[in-house]
């Protein structure tokens, strides 16, 4: 029961599914990877996102994106190129849904606090994070924990940046001794689209929240390669256009250009590598869906740009310093005493500063919205703040 276009023969097709760590009975209704997006979509994780933040701190301003709607312009993105390519729409939308399901609060800022905290428990990676989501964290159904998703959108969770490599994280090792992902493949052509699509949305919408918070001016894309010559084009073509319809409209033709160019880089490498199934997909040595190599040029072009004039404002570093510190602060405070943890989480926890310990910290803040860590940080250090 997926969408009702035909597929290539090396799309993941839900009747051929390798199914579901615990067996289901089929739906009647909705194929396989259908009832993943969907179990996504009801997951308490999922609404979480729509507080918190991708690069701003969430209460900064509402009018800039949070994971929430990242992962909507993601899934859309993702969708219209499957289309396309004839793959499995159903399937890249569930995996663009998810890919943040384990991001911490505050963007970066946060996880990077996370991964410095964990590192001598295991370590913290996002991607790994969203695996104990959709496996472990999620409790809302009678016979399983998790989301009981099937193989193929827990390996896009795991394996849409690419094949694995040793050490792998904690979450992920600890996974695959129960359910093989195959973590040594590429993942199907799906999830690569899914992870490219992301890709597009982050940089572009970036720059369109970057102007918006005045971090950077128009004038100052204008050496950009892609960025510079679509915002020219757009200007001569509409010279009395208002700013904020300038930056809609450039943002949205850079879209364009790099779904454009995705699609034909990925066409000619299905065209030479010829897959007759999904297995040939990720028996390649080399990903399916690419930019070429001169929009590749581009995007590293884009992203050193931001990195340079956006993420290392001294305004975004003011407000991430902040989460930084909040998520840090929690941290050594839950290992050492865990009995400050609420009581729905003190059941699970172990010595204070142990690894059982640490990684239930680290899953309880990872879970947290930008606005209940900020609370909860009130509650636990300051003195005058009323504990609930």
């Amino acid at each position: 029961m997926s969408s009702e276009h035909a597929h290539a023969a090396y799309a993941c097709l839900p009747e051929e599914s390798r199914g579901r760590l615990h067996d289901e009975p089929e739906s009647a209704t909705r194929g396989s990877f259908q009832r993943d997006r969907d179990r996504i979509i009801h997951s308490a994780a999922f609404r979480r996102l729509e507080y918190k933040t991708q690069v701003f701190v969430n209460h900064e301003g509402d009018f800039f994106r949070t994971r929430l709607t990242h992962s909507l312009e993601v899934s859309q993105i993702a969708r219209s190129v499957c289309r396309s390519l004839n793959l499995n729409e159903d399937l890249a939308e569930a995996l663009a849904l998810a890919h943040d399901l384990g991001h911490p609060p505050f963007g970066h800022a946060g996880e990077d606090a996370l991964k410095e905290k964990m590192e001598p428990f295991g370590g913290f990676d996002h991607n790994a994070q969203s695996l104990r989501v959709v496996t472990q964290l999620e409790r809302r159904y009678a016979e399983f924990d998790g989301l009981n998703l099937t193989w193929e959108t827990l390996e896009g969770v795991v394996k849409h940046n690419g094949p694995l490599s040793m050490p792998l994280p904690r979450a992920i090792a600890e996974y695959a001794e129960r359910h093989d992902l195959e973590l040594d493949t590429y993942a199907s052509a799906e999830a690569q689209v899914a992870s490219l699509s992301d890709d597009i949305a982050y940089n572009n919408h970036d720059i369109d929240d970057g102007l918006r918070a005045g971090l950077f001016r128009v004038d100052d894309l204008k050496d950009v390669p892609l960025v510079g010559p679509v915002f020219a084009g757009v200007r001569k073509a509409y010279p009395d256009l208002d700013e904020s319809r300038l930056i809609h409209e450039a943002v949205r033709r850079m879209i364009g250009e790099m779904v454009t160019d995705l699609l034909s880089e990925t066409k000619s490498r299905l065209t030479d590598a010829a897959p007759k199934t999904a297995a040939d997909i990720r028996a390649l040595k080399a990903p399916v869906a690419a930019f070429s190599e001169s929009m590749q040029e581009n995007d590293k072009a884009l992203k050193a740009f931001l990195f340079e004039n956006m993420y290392r404002h001294y305004k975004l570093n003011r407000m991430t310093s902040k989460g930084r510190r909040v998520v840090m602060d929690l941290f050594t405070l839950l290992l050492n005493e865990p009995e400050c943890l609420p009581d729905d989480w003190q059941g699970w926890a172990g010595e204070p500063g142990s690894v059982e310990t640490a990684q239930l910290v680290a899953d309880y803040i990872a879970d947290m919205t930008d606005r209940y860590a900020l609370d909860e940080h009130r509650q636990l250090f300051d003195l005058q703040t009323r504990t609930s």
